[in-house]
């Protein structure tokens, strides 16, 4: 990470939703889906957060893009309070934060073609001037690999892959510092998801750009992510270099991920037999222990809190390594 701080850095997010009880009426519960969240995110850098569905990695990426406010916590962007700006103060500073989304069909707007999907942030926020719109738009989608007769098709009469790189030319319309990449290949076929991938690796060394990187697959996280954040029911059990986390996974549920990533897993990285369980109810001590082939009597009284581990390494687990 750069001697001049982090792009951008998150302390203690906490979100929770509101969902209604089946057994009384009007009555509800908070569904915590962020538990104390803590990240940091370097210039050029990309950070994978990765886990299951219900992990919390989504509401932590929309939470960066200001889509969600968090009930707790605080997020900088360049050392400037990001959750504290409104009006004409944030409008500016969105062009420094975009998304792409994990289904461009959805995202995109199927009455608008490309080429007006890609032109809409350049004139909102006044990035070309009326005469040039055109021409950055033919050289957006050929940064993302578009001839230029894509712009004026429709989003149905592209594949899912050129729709993808729709999404991600408008995106980078902004030149933004950071986009937030939520699940941006799982739509794919794996041969496309690949040449998405490498367009990105390629964007990144070429722009600058830094990318928060979500994804329930640790196997496409290791290819795009210098670093990586595991969570589980809202709370990061593992942090690290994602080679060495990959290869030398500390917290049982990052290694249980590794193996189901891997084409030959051994066999005792699987996880206990059993659905997660509930966020809403959520075990005493380590959640992760009802599934943990190695927890003890400990782990069902305690839970551990996110230590270092080695360098650049952090893990939530009284017993770490020991599934390697």
């Amino acid at each position: 990470m750069s001697a001049a701080g982090p792009l951008l850095e998150a302390v203690g997010l906490t979100k929770g939703y509101t969902v209604p009880t089946r057994f009384f009426a009007g009555a509800s519960r908070v569904l915590p889906a962020l538990r104390g969240v803590s990240f940091a995110l370097g210039r050029s850098e990309t950070l994978g957060l990765v886990g299951e569905s219900g992990s919390g990695k989504t509401t932590a990426g929309r939470i960066v893009a200001r889509l969600l406010t968090p009930d707790a916590g605080s997020l900088r962007l360049e050392g400037e309070d990001w959750l504290a700006l409104s009006g004409a103060a944030l409008r500016r500073r969105r062009r420094d934060v975009q998304i792409v989304f994990q289904d461009p069909l959805a995202s995109l707007n199927p009455r608008m073609s490309a080429g007006a999907q890609v032109a809409e942030p350049l004139r909102i926020h006044a990035l070309a001037a009326k005469g040039a719109i055109a021409e950055s738009v033919r050289s957006l989608l050929g940064d993302v690999g578009l001839a230029r007769e894509t712009a004026a098709r429709f989003p149905h009469e592209l594949s899912g892959g050129q729709r993808q790189r729709v999404a991600i030319a408008r995106a980078l319309a902004t030149r933004p510092r950071l986009v937030v990449c939520d699940e941006p290949v799982s739509a794919l076929d794996v041969s496309i998801a690949a040449q998405i991938v490498n367009l990105l690796l390629d964007l990144q060394e070429r722009r600058g750009v830094s990318y928060l990187f979500i994804s329930h697959d640790l196997a496409v996280v290791s290819r795009v992510a210098h670093r990586v954040a595991v969570l589980y029911l809202g709370a990061v059990v593992e942090q690290g270099p994602a080679a060495v986390v990959v290869r030398e996974p500390l917290h049982p549920y990052t290694a249980a991920l590794v193996a189901s990533a891997s084409a030959s897993p051994r066999p005792g990285w699987r996880p206990k037999p059993g659905p997660p369980p509930s966020a809403l109810d959520p075990p005493p001590g380590c959640p992760f222990h009802p599934r943990c082939p190695i927890a003890r009597e400990r782990c069902a009284r305690e839970a551990p809190a996110l230590a270092d581990a080695g360098p650049g390494r952090r893990v939530a687990c009284f017993y770490p390594g020991e599934m390697g």
